[in-house]
């Protein structure tokens, strides 16, 4: 993994710019399951490992919304800008979750800088990201992120 390191000015010549990969980190049960208590979701095919043996996958998944979460630190790992005063996840469009997390797999995301805006006092921008599971052959989520930087 390696982190892009830049300046507010240098921002708008960043569109199109592939960030590369993050590091894999492993999602656990621990994990699953704190979610599940912080957002009220506790479906069997997330929390009871005994019940999803049986289940579709063999194992618990999972929360799609856990995974898309875990695009914020992902994203923090592959860019950095240096003197801005303030840094806002402004949202997301086009979000899927084509394939499943299992307990235990390891995940990553890559991201594109797809497009920078201008915006009041700042600037925007679009971010194509991937979350992709290791060894799978389809991702965890697609989605394109939005990011505000003010100075």
């Amino acid at each position: 993994m390696s982190t892009t390191t830049t300046t507010f000015a240098e921002l708008p010549g960043l569109a199109g710019t592939d960030l590369g990969y993050t590091d894999y980190i492993e999602v656990d049960q621990t994990q699953i399951d704190t979610f599940a208590d912080a957002t009220d979701d506790h479906q069997w095919l997330h929390v009871d490992p005994v019940k999803a043996k049986d289940g579709p996958f063999g194992t618990t998944v999972a929360h799609g919304f856990l995974t898309l979460s875990l695009a914020i630190p992902f994203w923090t790992e592959l860019l950095d800008v240096t003197d801005v005063t303030t840094k806002v996840n402004y949202g997301l469009d086009k979000v899927r979750f084509p394939a499943p997390v299992t307990v235990g797999s390891k995940i990553r995301m890559r991201a594109t800088i797809a497009s920078v805006t201008e915006i009041a006092g700042g600037v925007q921008l679009g971010v194509d990201q991937t979350i992709e599971i290791e060894g799978g052959t389809k991702p965890a989520v697609v989605a394109h992120g939005l990011y505000r930087f003010y100075v």
